[in-house]
């Protein structure tokens, strides 16, 4: 086998060319983007010269080339002791005393030697032997740790695209990390951007190593190598002021696969890792595989490893490099054209709406709290202070509310009583419990997140604090949601303006809050980052239902403070305390907030804001592996890959201390909507595609039950556990993701208004509230059941105010066209009485609209045709 190895290395080098060229002459490799040219030095062969060619013409001649090679080699496994490290300024360890759930082991794993990239013995060289014929280049180098053959050829379906191959062979018994070759170094004056996506990103490098690596501020000073599982394109990638973007990127291959047979692979030892610098500290986009003391990278003479990846070169930025990656070689079109879903998207709402109305599974409870019967859904995770049996299900302490939009979206469209006299009145006491209205400084503050039943208190989930935002999140938002459909609440009108004025008395003079102050002190916590998240947006919902404009301009001072501080250098922070707040979905929140702010401002800074934070979170969105149907197991179910693949999903925080160290992305995809919103803004399409990559097909993920989707990938069809809340955020966020849908193929034809952001884990919203317009015509969301014939064809139902007219807006969620019989008798339309339809209209997208056939009239059976990703109306009358 280890003989085999090496002579698969010399074949290599001799179906090239049979011997090396003289010194003096030039190894060249040329495109119509890219022209690479390797000279013989006394070191060895070096890359002398890259030239790159944009469309337009101008050729650019990249700095600091070499193409140098590293191997990294240590003869015993590197230790694992982690370095220490506080943030600049403070004396305590990070995580420190405020470190949240698994933050600090996850930290531990971060900073060990082999991933801090001090372990073992670096051999830098420059290849001492090379070859060239047919349109490629081989070179050799070797010592006593290894022989290594280096592959280079240009892809002739991507120019600027240089594909490299990297055969070892093991010369020594040890642990062997093996790096992608220098192409070139980037002088820190010469850097517009580089990001790991997951990871960090930023325009300089951040010596702050905490603040940089695990809150992803800026770049890390050192060589530090993170993990394939949270990057969530395997890519580095960087940006010169000349305007070239240079990204290295793993090539498909199975051993990338985060699911590869029957069960998820091993999450804690990376099978890639990915750095901005190489091991002696330049900027320098990099990959390695295997990383040194990890899976894979343990030899003995005569073993082999193999490599492949590629060099991107593109004129344009890191966003350009992304979609690249997504579309041309992690192959996003196809993935969306092997989706088949089991059920649509309307029939889990169905779902949905049943596992809400019943106690039984979502745990719903009713608690006496100060005189009020307060309502909502037992929380059956990790909470401060909560006293819970866990070896008794019916046992609970810690109780809850999610989306309070998406509840009474459904009450209204829907009527059910089981939710307009059951739960609302409730939910809304419980918000009057949850703020404090005592005089002080905490006045107007929500109380907690979370009700504890046993001790009969709010609580906040990770420490005794109170954070600003909680007061946007669980005030300022839930009651305004609450107010758009019972607009003449008093009380929660004056709730909402205590709250108002208590973000107006925390805010800095220059816009900013604080992340979180103690409960005892009152002294703010979290000290070494300022509040890089959408505070701001609870005063602009005050503005838009109480009318103050000093809320509107304390909104703008705190968005404008954002821009600069956060959004242009990249900065964001998370809402999760039991991850110590490192970025989440609060980045794509900032996205929605910017943009409702825009509406009422018009400045184009703050759509501009909105655009730039969307770009940002995309790149936390998973664009591999390539899916396939590759036939695997799910917790002992047959599925094929595609079902289960990760691609279009984000995670609920990744980077270092993330839980997608452990447990992969989540299915909650909030963003979905919003990235469809922005696809219509901007005519970036990899919004639209990634969304429907998370939406549509995911029934793997659904719990056979009740149709819930399990939070954490890893968990497959478990369903919500110990998140039964997670219920209305899902049908609050699918709601969003159809309505935008139906805009966006609509040309803007079919909407309606949107109310206010859900709080935590989104930027989805709900709709209801208001009419909105289909073709012209005024039309209020309500609420059918119906049946499309197909799992790919979804609906939303909508109302003429008078009653006299039902709308069903039909999209087809397939990459190919679709024909159909929509099965839909006047019974299965909330609040209609009539006994048939008199008369049915089919419009297309344009709103060009053809009379229905009597027998599909009298039956209520409506043939349908839809383009691929399309959307038609089917109007029915009943007078």
């Amino acid at each position: 086998m280890r003989r085999t190895a090496a002579r698969l290395v010399s074949a290599l080098l001799l179906s090239v060319s049979a011997a090396c060229l003289p010194a003096g002459d030039a190894l060249v490799l040329e495109d119509a983007a890219v022209r690479l040219e390797w000279r013989q030095t006394d070191a060895g062969w070096a890359l002398d010269s890259l030239r790159f060619t944009a469309p337009g013409g101008d050729v650019i001649r990249v700095p600091g080339t070499s193409a140098r090679q590293t191997v990294l080699f240590s003869e015993t496994k590197p230790g694992d002791t982690p370095r220490a490290f506080s943030f600049k300024g403070a004396t305590e360890n990070f995580p420190g005393s405020l470190s949240g759930v698994g933050s600090d082991n996850r930290w531990a794993r971060a900073t060990t030697p082999a991933l801090l990239n001090t372990a073992g013995e670096a051999r830098h060289f420059l290849p001492s032997e090379a070859a060239g014929a047919g349109g490629s280049v081989v070179f050799r180098h070797e010592d006593d740790v290894a022989g290594v053959a280096t592959a280079w050829r240009l892809d002739p379906e991507f120019p600027g695209d240089v594909l490299v191959d990297v055969t070892l062979v093991a010369r020594k018994a040890g642990y062997i990390g093996l790096a992608t070759p220098e192409l070139f170094s980037i002088a820190p004056g010469d850097l517009a951007w580089a990001i790991v996506p997951g990871y960090f990103k930023g325009d300089r490098v951040n010596d702050d190593i905490p603040a940089s690596l695990a809150y992803n501020h800026g770049l890390p000073a050192l060589p530090v190598i993170v993990p394939d599982r949270c990057a969530s394109t395997l890519a580095s990638i960087a940006t010169l002021k000349s305007g070239v973007t240079l990204s290295v990127l793993a090539q498909p291959s199975e051993r990338f696969d985060p699911w590869p047979g029957d069960k998820m692979a091993d999450r804690k030892s990376p099978r890639l890792g990915l750095s901005h610098m190489t091991r002696d500290g330049r900027l320098a986009p990099t990959l390695y595989c295997p990383v040194l003391g990890q899976q894979n990278s343990r030899v003995a003479p005569g073993d082999t490893r193999r490599f492949s990846f590629r060099y991107s070169l593109r004129k344009g930025d890191w966003f350009d490099a992304v979609r690249h990656a997504a579309r041309d070689i992690y192959r996003l079109d196809d993935f969306l054209a092997l989706k088949n879903p089991v059920r649509s998207l309307s029939d889990r709402l169905h779902s949905l709406h049943e596992y809400v109305v019943s106690d039984k599974t979502s745990f719903w409870h009713v608690e006496d709290f100060d005189g009020l019967k307060i309502g909502a859904q037992a929380y059956n995770a990790a909470v401060l202070g909560a006293r819970r049996d866990k070896g008794n299900k019916s046992d609970y302490d810690a109780l809850k509310n999610s989306d309070y939009g998406a509840m009474w979206m459904l009450a209204t469209a829907s009527g059910d009583p089981r939710l307009t006299r059951d739960r609302l009145p409730f939910a809304r006491n419980f918000k009057l419990a949850q703020q404090q209205t005592a005089p002080g400084f905490f006045q107007g503050a929500a109380l907690g997140q979370y009700y504890l039943a046993k001790s009969k208190r709010f609580t906040e989930e990770w420490g005794s604090y109170v954070e600003p935002i909680a007061i946007t999140y669980y005030t300022m938002l839930d009651i305004g949601n609450i107010l758009l459909f019972q607009p003449g609440d008093a009380a929660l009108r004056e709730r909402l303006r205590l709250g108002a004025e208590r973000l107006l008395a925390w805010q800095h003079a220059d816009g900013r809050w604080e992340v979180a102050d103690d409960h005892a002190t009152q002294k703010p916590l979290y000290v070494e980052t300022p509040d890089f998240r959408p505070t701001f947006y609870g005063l602009l919902v005050a503005h838009k239902l109480l009318g103050d404009p000093r809320y509107l301009a304390a909104a703008k001072k705190g968005a404008d403070w954002l821009v600069e501080n956060a959004v242009k250098p990249a900065r964001f922070l998370g809402v999760c305390g039991d991850a110590r707040f490192v970025p989440d979905f609060a980045t794509v929140q900032l996205s929605q907030a910017f943009l409702d702010l825009f509406e009422l401002t018009g400045d184009a800074r703050h759509r501009d804001a909105a655009i730039e934070c969307a770009r940002q979170y995309l790149a936390d969105i998973y664009t591999h592996p390539v899916a396939t149907r590759k036939k695997k197991k799910a917790k002992g179910v047959a599925r094929e890959d595609w079902e289960i693949n990760q691609t279009g999903l984000s995670f609920e925080h990744g980077g270092t201390l993330g839980s997608a160290n452990s447990r992969g992305p989540i299915l909650l995809s909030s963003y979905a909507g919003l990235f469809v919103r922005m696809s219509r803004i901007t005519g970036e399409t990899l919004f639209r595609d990634l969304a429907r990559a998370a939406m549509i097909g995911r029934d793997a993920f659904l719990n056979p039950a009740t149709q819930v989707a399990s939070y954490y990938w890893n968990n497959m069809d478990a369903g919500p556990g110990g998140f039964p809340h997670h219920a209305w955020w899902q049908i609050g966020l699918i709601t969003d993701y159809l309505v935008s849908e139906a805009a966006l193929r609509s040309g803007g034809a079919v909407g309606f208004p949107r109310g206010f952001i859900t709080p935590k884990v989104g930027p989805h919203a709900c709709f209801g509230f208001a009419p909105g317009k289909i073709h012209g015509q005024a039309a209020d969301l309500s609420w059918a059941n119906v049946q499309t014939g197909r799992a790919d064809v979804d609906y939303l139902a909508a109302r003429s105010p008078d009653n006299t007219r039902r709308h069903l807006i039909l999209l087809n969620n397939s990459a190919r066209p679709v024909q159909t019989t929509v099965a839909a008798a006047p019974s299965g339309f909330a609040g209609l009485s009539a006994p048939r339809w008199t008369a049915a209209t089919l419009a297309d997208a344009a709103g060009q609209a053809a009379a229905c056939g009597e027998e599909a009239v009298r039956d209520g059976k409506f043939p349908v045709s839809i383009p691929a990703f399309g959307i038609a109306v089917l109007t029915l009358e009943t007078r």
